[in-house]
C-alpha cells in the first residue's frame, strides 16, 4: 500500500462538504466524540490493510487496528498537525505492528524465493516441499533477528512497496539511511539463510 499524500477526505455529495480531518479533531477536542468516530470510519480500512501486510493474518491485523485507535484516541488532543493525519496514523500503525511481531512468531510472512535463491528442487516432490518449509522457518528466524530499524525498513519497502521518499516522511529518516538499512537487512537475511541451510 502506497502512502496517500492527500488529506483522505471523501468528497461530499451535493453542496454539503465533508468536514476536514482537522475539523474532526477540533470537534473531538471540544468534547464531541463524533469527531473521533468519523476519523475511525474514514481511516479504519487503510489502517487495517497496513497492519494486514505486516502481520499476515486477519485476526492479528484486527488486534493491531484496535490498539492503533486506542492510541489515536489518547493522542488526538496533543496532535500538533506537523504531518497530515494519515501519515500520523500510518506511523502509529507501523509501530504497533512491529511491537506485535516481537511477541509473535511470524507465519507465512516471507516469500523466500524472492529474497534468496531457491534450491534446485522445484518443490513438486515431498522432499522439495519439506525443503521449502525449512527455508520458510529459517527466513522467519532471520527477520526476527534483524535490528528493529532494519526490520521496519525491510517490511515497508519489500511488503508495502513504499518508496524511500515516502518512507522518509513516515519514519523521519534520511533516504540514504533507509537505503542502507534495507541493503543491510537483505544481506543479513541472505547470509543467515545460506549458513543455516549448510549446517
Amino acid at each position: 500500500m502506497a502512502l496517500d499524500e492527500s488529506s483522505g477526505n471523501p468528497e461530499a455529495g451535493g453542496s454539503r462538504q465533508s468536514p476536514t480531518d482537522y475539523e474532526l479533531i477540533e470537534e473531538f477536542r471540544q468534547g464531541k466524540v463524533e469527531g473521533f468516530n468519523e476519523l475511525v470510519r474514514r481511516y479504519r480500512q487503510k489502517v487495517y490493510w497496513v497492519a494486514r501486510r505486516v502481520m499476515g493474518a486477519h485476526d492479528d491485523a484486527d488486534d493491531v487496528v484496535q490498539e492503533v485507535f486506542v492510541r489515536v484516541y489518547r493522542g488526538l488532543k496533543s496532535f500538533r498537525g506537523e504531518s497530515n493525519v494519515y501519515t500520523w496514523l500510518y506511523r502509529i500503525t507501523v509501530n504497533v505492528s512491529l511491537n506485535a511481531l516481537r511477541t509473535k512468531r511470524i507465519k507465512d510472512f516471507v516469500h523466500y524465493d524472492d529474497v534468496v535463491e531457491r534450491p534446485d528442487d522445484g518443490g513438486e516432490s515431498a522432499d522439495g516441499k519439506l525443503l521449502q518449509e525449512e527455508y520458510r522457518t529459517i527466513l522467519e528466524r532471520a527477520i526476527e533477528r534483524l535490528p528493529a530499524k532494519q526490520k521496519m525498513v525491510f517490511i515497508l519497502r519489500y511488503y508495502d512497496e513504499m518508496d524511500y521518499e515516502k518512507m522518509s516522511k513516515v519514519l523521519k529518516k534520511s533516504v540514504g539511511g533507509l537505503k542502507a538499512n534495507y541493503f543491510h537487512a537483505v544481506k543479513k537475511i541472505q547470509e543467515y539463510v545460506r549458513k543455516e541451510m549448510k549446517s
